[in-house]
């Protein structure tokens, strides 16, 4: 999506919903550029990205989100930390991020992590209250279980998503 496509869309959400910009290894600067464009409210790098680019995008008055994944599952060591590059909130995606695929909630080696952090990976409607019961996240993140087919949210599905998001609080 464009960024002037990104930015009438994000025009039409209320204030007190946060559009979220996605990126991943993109340059600071690009990013700094596409995030004022489209006028995103927040900004998600989904990748390697280091404490500098934290740095150089706090300025810019964006919630910052870093999105990283438990590879491993929850046997392979701590959760990360929200906080530790600079960022606002800290997603915590599956370890296939974008395959659908969840990881395993109920495992008892997981401990969440501190702070504000968003659960996402494997998502639905169908999973979502357990996995928030689980967890305790401060918020979740859906995307390809909100679907009819690739790239295309289904209204119902996403009304189903939050009644059992909602429902689990």
């Amino acid at each position: 999506m464009d960024a002037a496509t990104a930015r009438a869309l994000a025009e039409r959400v209320p204030e007190e919903v946060l559009t979220v910009g996605v990126f991943r290894g993109q340059p600071v600067a690009e990013v700094r550029a596409l995030a004022e464009a489209s006028g995103v409210r927040a900004v998600q790098l989904h990748g390697d990205e280091g404490r500098d680019h934290y740095d150089a995008l706090r300025p810019g008055g964006w919630t910052l989100i870093r999105a990283t994944s438990l590879e491993g599952g929850p046997a392979a060591g701590p959760a990360p930390r929200c906080g530790a590059l600079g960022e606002d909130y800290l997603l915590l995606d599956a370890p296939a991020p974008g395959s659908g695929r969840p990881w395993d909630w109920s495992d008892e080696a997981f401990t969440p992590p501190a702070g504000r952090w968003i659960l996402a990976g494997g998502l639905d409607p169908s999973n979502v209250r357990d996995a928030v019961r689980v967890t305790a996240p401060w918020g979740v993140d859906v995307s390809s279980g909100v679907e009819v087919r690739r790239g295309v949210k289904d209204p119902v599905a996403i009304g189903e998503f939050v009644a059992a998001a909602r429902s689990a609080m």
